[in-house]
């Protein structure tokens, strides 16, 4: 990260810490656009618990060394409102406490923010809330009770954000999903809804759960060229979403803690550094690929691999979908899923969403060896559950197991394994080898090469 100016800008105004809420009041004071430097020193907004700043369109905010604006355990948020193009730079903001799934800078979702060089930490709920065509840049996320990122904006319309050259590490310090079994409300970044995102050179470590997760009705992200270690949970989480490409990362060490938990409730469920859950490509939403894309990655000493799953229960207007009330991108009301129109075309297609178009080559997968865990650990997947769920379901029986491993175009090809790894077809009871993997009718991982571990597993 880089220093803010040591001195004040020419025309900026200059924030005094030794002055309580001084920020807030010159904040409100003077008009948009306007450029205020932080004095080094800790600032302080008020004992009310909505002391925070408001920025108006374009103001900028510089840190001086040194600069550290303090929420106290008091204040709920540092910047908030609906302002555009406003500017956070070389400013640690640290002990605010948002409620659940809000946050502590662009509280309100704001466009067109650059939020760059700053250490935003031992916050409660999240660091950052994001905006269309927001800028994360070059920032430390450390330590926030729930999230380093929350992508999502009210009305679904984040656009073109960028996240890019950020550390994002220790976050879910809360551990939520302890708290609130279920609520996938955590990690180093959540995304929701987002069209059009670009995760680009972070190092995204030792967060409690998953590391980068885009949950419904994402579309189009680029995830490329970033450093993923040693999250207690999956390095990426794609689900229910579209359009993927996921190329030329490091993926190490991640989902040992969240595998070990399955492994010792006996659930053969294969935990993934990468999972794919109802998420695939499709060309009727305009992305930069209309697949999903996952190649050029190094996947070292993971729980397991790349496991692309469908649940044949969840789809539009079903009870087991977990995101109530929403849909897919293709069919504008939900309540139109259901019988007699939802036992076929195109509503039968349209009204879930499917793991298909997913294209993995050219990726090195090296199996953990501190581990041992036979049948839990070391896996690839393809796999759907038998339906069974409401009873008026049109995808009950075997008709996701059948079209996730045989008509929805998914392909691993010409990668390097090294280890004992096994894969898992269909359902979850059938773990094959190699051999099997590789025959038809699934015919996977034609061109790839397998080699046994350096080091043995340790039992």
């Amino acid at each position: 990260m880089a220093p803010g100016p040591t001195t004040a800008p020419p025309g900026a105004v200059v924030v005094d810490p030794t002055v309580d809420a001084d920020l807030r009041a010159k904040t409100d004071a003077n008009p948009p656009g306007t450029t205020f430097w932080l004095a080094p020193g800790i600032h302080r907004l008020g004992t009310d618990q909505f002391g925070q700043a408001e920025p108006k369109d374009g103001d900028v905010y510089l840190g001086a060394p040194g600069a550290i604006v303090d929420g106290r355990g008091q204040n709920l948020y540092a910047f908030i409102g609906t302002a555009t193009n406003v500017t956070i730079a070389h400013l640690t903001v640290r002990g605010f406490i948002p409620p659940q799934d809000q946050g502590v800078v662009n509280h309100d979702s704001g466009n067109g923010w650059i939020i760059e060089d700053n250490t935003i930490e031992n916050n409660k709920g999240a660091a950052v809330m994001a905006g269309a065509h927001q800028q994360l840049l070059r920032n430390c996320l450390r330590a926030n009770g729930q999230y380093g990122l929350n992508a999502y904006q009210p009305g679904n319309g984040i656009v073109g954000l960028v996240v890019e050259g950020n550390e994002i590490t220790g976050n879910n310090a809360d551990d939520w999903e302890n708290r609130r079994p279920g609520c996938g409300c955590s990690g180093g970044a959540k995304f929701w809804s987002v069209n059009g995102a670009d995760i680009r050179g972070n190092w995204v470590h030792d967060n409690r759960g998953v590391a980068l997760w885009a949950d419904t009705n994402d579309n189009d992200f680029l995830i490329e060229n970033n450093i993923v270690e040693n999250n207690d949970g999956e390095a990426v989480f794609y689900e229910t979403s579209y359009n993927l490409i996921l190329r030329n990362n490091i993926l190490r060490n991640n989902a040992m803690v969240s595998g070990k938990g399955f492994a010792a409730k006996k659930d053969t469920f294969p935990e993934a550094a990468v999972y794919l859950s109802e998420s695939g490509g499709d060309a009727r939403l305009k992305a930069r690929t209309a697949k999903i894309e996952i190649y050029g990655n190094s996947f070292d000493g993971n729980w397991s691999g790349i496991t692309a799953w469908e649940n044949a229960d969840r789809f539009c207007n079903s009870p087991a979908n977990t995101s109530t009330g929403v849909c897919t991108p293709f069919v504008p009301k939900t309540s139109e899923c259901t019988q007699p129109g939802i036992a076929k075309p195109p509503l039968y297609d349209d009204c879930r969403w499917k793991t298909q178009n997913v294209d993995i080559h050219d990726n090195t997968f090296t199996a953990a060896t501190t581990v041992c865990a036979p049948g839990f650990a070391s896996r690839m997947a393809i796999l759907s559950n038998f339906g069974t769920y409401p009873d008026w379901s049109p995808y009950k029986g075997y008709a996701i197991q059948k079209a996730i491993t045989g008509d929805q175009h998914l392909l691993w090809h010409d990668n390097l394994y090294t280890g004992n790894w096994t894969f898992v077809t269909g359902d979850v009871a059938n773990a094959t080898s190699v051999k099997g993997w590789q025959a038809a009718p699934l015919a996977q991982d034609r061109g790839s090469t397998f080699a046994a571990a350096r080091t043995a597993p340790t039992c």
